[in-house]
């Protein structure tokens, strides 16, 4: 079950960077140019296909102007878990 949670996750993933895109009124072809990647792994990676490398999604968030923006959603210091805990991040390795 938790193969089809994440499956789920990466369509919906895809779909928002489509929806950027259109937002954006980029083609498909514009926005793989300014990624510097073929249209074939920009369509893998907005349909939420698992075989994308990191390096080419994150080619794209940056293409669409979204990256930073995406960087620091993950940022444990920006949730309240993450400031409660931040003695914890300056270790090597979670225990």
């Amino acid at each position: 079950m938790a193969g089809y949670r994440i499956d789920r996750e990466l369509e919906d993933f895809g779909e928002h960077v489509r929806g950027w895109r259109m937002v954006l009124g980029l083609t498909a072809q514009q926005v793989a140019e300014r990624a510097s990647i073929t249209r074939t792994t920009l369509r893998k990676i907005e349909t939420g296909d698992p075989t994308v490398s990191f390096g080419s999604v994150a080619q794209v968030l940056r293409a669409l102007g979204v990256l930073e923006q995406s960087v620091e959603a993950i940022d444990p210091l920006r949730s309240d878990i993450g400031r409660l805990r931040a003695g914890k991040l300056g270790r090597r390795r979670a225990r």
